[in-house]
C-alpha cells in the first residue's frame, strides 16, 4: 500500500507592495520553495505593485513534507535581486481547514534568523554516576545548512546547552554537509533534569557568527526516549514577525492532500460501477456513482474531479463514453439551448480537462508560432479610443505624433494580420487535431442536434462543439500563454493588451459573431468584417472536425498520456560530462541540443542528428548541483549506473531556475518506475581530490544528501494512476453517502429543497415508475456496500504502509 501527496498552489496576485526601483514602482515575481527547496518560480510582473499572476502549481511531495514558503523579490538588471518579503506556511497551517488555504495573506519580512534550513544528526544519553548526572551528546554530522558565506558554504559549528552549561565541536570549514562526530560531555547540577538545546552557528572571522537552527528536547523526551537520529533544525521562536501589511500581501490559495492508495484489487468493485455507470442510460441515472459525484460536487473540487475522472477512464479506453454520458445528462435538463454548458458543470469541466489532457500538443502545434510572433514584435496596437496612448504610438514609430485614426487603422492591420495567421492555423489543423477529440466534438454535436432538432436551433449544434474549442481552449491560451506552456514568461502590459484583443476576436469566431455589436465595445466594429468572414470558414471546419469514421476514439485501455518513444521534453542545455579518476578537472561546459522521451535522454550538437543517449532505465538520481561546486547557477546532475554496477554523473546546466525544476521534474517522473534509485548523493562535484559539498576524500564515499525523486511537478503529461485516482473518487463519494442513503433507503421521495439546489429537474425526481425506482435502490444499495468495504480496507490497512520516509545517509 502506497501513500500519495500533493500540494496545490495558486499564487493569484499581490497588492500593496513597496516601491524597491526609483521609479517608485517595483517588478515582482514570486519563489516557491517546498521544504527548501525551490520548486517554481512565477513570471515577472513589470512595473507594478499590484501584480496578478494566475499562476497554478501542483507540487507532487514526499511523504515527509513539513512547510511551504514563498519569497516576493524585486528583479533588477544589475545587481541582486531585491527581497520584498515572505510568506511561511507549516504544514500544520495548510491542513487546519479541510478546504485548505484561500485568503490574502500578509508579507513578512525575511530575517536571517528565520532563514533556517537542513537537518543534524544526533545520539544522546543521559546517564547517572557517582559524581552525579552526565549528557552525552554525540554530534554526528549534518546536511543541507543554509549558505551564509559569499562563496555559497558556511562553516558550521555546533554548540550544546544542557544543565547551565555549555560545549562546542571543532569548526569545519567551507561546507554545507560538516562532519564532526565528535561527543561532547556536559554534568548537570543537582536538580529537576533540564531541556536540552543544540544550536548550530556559522563562524565568521570579521563580525558575530550567523544563525544556522536549533533543535530543543524537553526533559521528558531525554528520560523516556533519547534522542537518536535525524532532526530538522529550526528557526528561533522569537525570529518570525509579522509586518502588519507594511510589505503588502498575497493572494493564495494553497491545498494539501493526502491519502492512502489501497492495493489495486481492492478498488476493482469501485472501478466496475463507475465504469458500469457510462453504459446505462443516462437520463434516469440517479443512484450511480457519477450521478452522486455530479450531485456532491462543488465549485472549488469540480476541477480537480473532473481531472480524475478523465484520466481514470482515459485509462481504461472509455473517455469517449464518460463524456458522452455527462453530456447526455448536462443536454437532458437544458431547456434553453442559451445557457447549453455555459456553467462550469462537471460535463463542462471534464470537456476542458479532456481537451487539455489529450490536446495539449495540438493547442501547441497550432498556436504557438503566432504567440511567439507576437511576442517577438511587441507592436502596439489599440482600438478602443478611452485606452489609446499616442505618445506611446509616437514613442514606437519614431515618425511623430500620429492621429487616433492612424493608430486606429495601424492596429486593425496588425489585429487582421494575427487574427488571419491564427484562423488559418486552426481551419488547417483537422489533420492534427487528436482522433479522441474529433470523436468526442463528434459525439457532442449528435447529442446537441437531437436535443434541439428545430430549424431556429441549427446553429446550437456548431455552438456547442465551438464553444470548448475556442471558448475554453483556444482563446485561453492566447490571453495567457505562460498557464498553457506558449512561454516562459507573461507577457509585458503592451503585449498583454494584444493578446487580450486577439482573445476577445478568437470568442467571438467561437460564438459564430452571434452578439457582435451586442455588447459595449462598440469600438471592436472595424475588425467585424473580418470575424464574420472568419465565421464561415470555421462552420465548415467544425463540419470537418467531426467527419470521422467510428463510434469511439481509437486504441484501448493505455497507461499514460504520452507513449514512451514521444518526446516529453527537448531544448539546449550545456553539458559536462564527469571526467574518469585521474584526469584534471576542466570546466568543460558545452552547448547540447537534448530529447526526453520514456525510453532515452538523447543529445546533438544540434535538433538534427544524435549522438549519444542514456537509457532512461539506467537513471538512479536526478538531483541540483550546489552552485559553488563549478561557480554556476542552474545546475543538476543525472547519475546512472551501467551493467557493472558503476555510476556516473552527467552534468547539466539550464538557462534559469524555472527550466531546471522542469527538467528535473521530467526526468525524475520518466525514471520514476526504475528499481535501485539512490538514497543519498553528492550535491557538490569530485574536485581537487574532495567533494565540494562534504568535503570527503574518496569518490565512492556515500552521499551527504539525501535524494528527492518523490518531488515533481505535476502537469497534463503525468502518468496515469487507476488506483490514485479511485481512491480520490471514493474519498469525493463519501461526501454524499448520507445523502444517497436517506433518498433511497430511508425515504421514497425526492426533497423538494435538493432538486431545487441541484437543478436538475423533473426528471431527477421518482417513483415515476416502480421498476425504475426499483433498479435505483438496488445500485444505491450495491453502491453503499462497496464504499462500506473500502472503509473496512482503509481500517484494515491503518497501521500498515503508512509509507517510509527515504532513508538519509548512513551516520559514520
Amino acid at each position: 500500500m502506497a501513500k500519495s501527496s500533493s500540494l496545490n498552489i495558486r499564487v493569484v496576485e499581490g497588492r500593496a507592495l513597496p516601491a524597491k526601483d526609483v521609479s517608485g514602482s517595483s517588478d515582482p515575481y514570486c519563489l516557491v520553495k517546498v521544504d527548501d527547496e525551490v520548486v517554481a518560480r512565477t513570471a515577472t510582473v513589470w512595473r507594478s505593485l499590484s501584480p496578478f499572476w494566475g499562476e497554478e502549481y501542483t507540487v507532487h511531495l514526499p511523504l515527509d513534507f513539513h512547510h511551504l514558503a514563498l519569497y516576493v523579490l524585486d528583479e533588477d538588471t544589475v545587481g541582486h535581486d531585491d527581497v520584498i518579503g515572505k510568506i511561511s506556511l507549516s504544514k500544520e497551517a495548510i491542513t487546519a481547514d479541510p478546504r485548505g488555504i484561500d485568503s490574502w495573506i500578509n508579507l513578512s519580512p525575511v530575517h536571517p534568523d528565520a532563514e533556517v534550513q537542513g537537518e543534524i544528526c544526533l545520539a544522546v544519553q543521559v546517564q547517572e554516576d557517582a559524581h552525579g548526572r552526565c549528557l552525552r551528546c554525540h554530534v554526528l554530522q549534518a546536511r543541507d545548512l543554509a549558505p551564509r558565506d559569499i562563496s555559497g558554504t558556511s562553516d558550521p559549528f555546533a554548540r550544546v546547552f544542557w544543565g547551565g552549561q555549555s560545549a562546542e565541536t571543532s569548526t569545519i570549514k567551507k561546507t554545507r554537509f560538516p562532519h564532526w562526530n565528535e561527543v561532547l560531555e556536559l554534568r548537570a547540577t543537582p536538580g529537576a533534569l533540564t531541556p536540552l538545546r543544540v544550536e548550530l552557528w556559522d563562524w565568521d572571522m570579521v563580525g558575530k557568527n550567523d544563525f544556522l537552527g536549533m533543535v530543543e528536547f524537553p526533559p521528558q523526551t531525554l528520560q523516556q526516549k533519547p534522542p537518536s537520529g535525524w532532526f530538522r533544525l529550526l528557526p528561533l521562536s522569537s525570529a518570525e514577525e509579522d509586518s502588519g501589511g507594511s510589505l503588502g500581501a498575497l493572494r493564495l490559495k494553497v491545498r494539501l492532500s493526502e491519502d492512502r492508495v489501497l492495493p489495486s484489487g481492492r478498488y476493482q468493485p469501485l472501478r466496475a460501477l463507475l465504469l458500469d455507470a457510462v453504459r446505462a442510460p443516462a437520463e434516469e441515472d440517479t443512484a450511480s456513482p457519477l450521478a452522486v459525484l455530479e450531485e456532491v460536487a462543488s465549485g472549488d473540487c469540480r476541477g480537480d474531479l473532473a481531472t480524475t475522472l478523465v484520466k481514470l477512464f482515459l485509462g481504461q479506453g472509455l473517455a469517449g463514453p464518460l463524456l458522452g454520458y455527462l453530456t447526455r445528462r448536462e443536454v437532458a435538463r437544458t431547456t434553453d439551448p442559451n445557457t447549453l454548458f455555459r456553467s462550469n458543470s462537471l460535463a463542462s469541466k471534464s470537456m476542458e480537462q479532456f481537451m487539455k489532457l489529450v490536446g495539449m500538443r495540438y493547442l501547441h502545434e497550432v498556436l504557438k508560432p503566432v504567440v511567439s510572433r507576437i511576442f517577438e514584435e511587441k507592436k502596439y496596437v489599440e482600438l478602443d479610443p478611452c485606452k489609446m496612448d499616442l505618445g506611446r504610438a509616437r514613442r514606437i514609430s519614431f515618425k511623430g505624433a500620429p492621429s487616433e485614426d492612424q493608430v486606429r487603422e495601424s492596429s486593425l492591420g496588425l489585429l487582421t494580420g494575427y487574427l488571419g495567421a491564427i484562423v488559418d492555423a486552426i481551419v488547417g489543423s483537422v489533420g492534427c487535431c487528436p482522433p479522441a477529440m474529433r470523436h468526442a466534438f463528434k459525439q457532442l454535436r449528435l447529442c446537441v442536434a437531437e436535443r434541439f432538432p428545430q430549424a431556429e436551433h441549427q446553429d446550437v449544434k456548431y455552438l456547442a462543439v465551438s464553444g470548448f474549442l475556442f471558448l475554453r481552449f483556444f482563446a485561453p491560451a492566447i490571453l495567457t500563454p505562460k498557464l498553457f506552456d506558449l512561454r516562459d514568461q507573461h507577457a509585458d502590459p503592451q503585449t498583454s493588451r494584444s493578446l487580450l484583443l486577439l482573445a476577445k476576436a478568437v470568442q467571438s469566431i467561437g460564438n459564430l459573431g452571434q452578439q457582435l455589436g451586442q455588447g459595449k465595445e462598440l469600438w471592436m466594429a472595424p475588425l467585424h468584417p473580418f470575424l464574420l468572414q472568419s465565421v464561415s470558414r470555421v462552420r465548415a471546419f467544425l463540419d470537418q472536425l467531426v467527419d470521422v469514421d467510428g463510434d469511439e476514439e481509437a486504441g484501448g485501455p493505455v497507461r499514460a498520456l504520452v507513449p514512451p518513444s514521444v518526446t516529453l521534453r527537448e531544448g539546449y542545455l550545456q553539458k559536462r560530462k564527469e571526467e574518469p579518476a585521474g584526469l584534471a578537472t576542466r570546466f568543460a561546459f558545452k552547448k547540447r541540443y537534448f530529447w526526453l522521451s520514456g525510453e532515452e535522454l538523447a543529445c546533438a550538437k544540434g535538433p538534427e542528428g544524435q549522438v549519444g543517449s542514456i537509457p532512461v532505465s539506467h537513471i538512479r538520481a536526478v538531483e541540483r548541483v550546489d552552485e559553488g561546486a563549478f561557480q554556476l547557477p542552474h545546475v543538476m546532475q543525472v547519475v546512472t549506473q551501467d551493467g557493472a554496477g558503476a555510476l556516473h554523473t552527467t552534468y547539466l546546466q539550464c538557462k534559469n531556475v524555472n527550466e531546471l525544476n522542469q527538467w528535473l521534474s521530467a526526468l525524475r517522473k520518466a525514471s520514476a518506475p526504475n528499481q535501485d534509485k539512490l538514497a543519498a548523493c553528492h550535491p557538490g562535484a569530485f574536485r581537487g581530490g574532495r567533494w565540494t559539498c562534504c568535503l570527503q576524500a574518496e569518490r565512492p564515499a556515500a552521499g551527504c544528501s539525501r535524494t528527492h525523486s518523490a518531488i515533481t511537478l505535476g502537469d497534463w503529461s503525468d502518468p496515469l494512476d487507476p488506483d490514485a485516482e479511485t481512491q480520490m473518487v471514493y474519498r469525493q463519494l463519501l461526501l454524499g453517502r448520507d445523502q444517497l442513503r436517506m433518498k433511497f433507503l430511508e425515504d421514497s421521495s425526492l426533497d423538494p429543497d435538493l432538486e431545487e439546489d441541484t437543478g436538475r429537474g423533473p426528471s431527477a425526481t421518482l417513483g415515476t415508475c416502480p421498476e425504475v425506482l426499483a433498479r435505483q435502490r438496488a445500485a444505491a444499495a450495491r453502491l453503499l456496500e462497496v464504499l462500506e468495504d473500502l472503509d473496512h480496507a482503509h481500517e484494515e490497512f491503518q497501521g500498515q504502509g503508512q509509507g517510509k520516509v527515504a532513508p538519509g545517509p548512513p551516520a559514520p
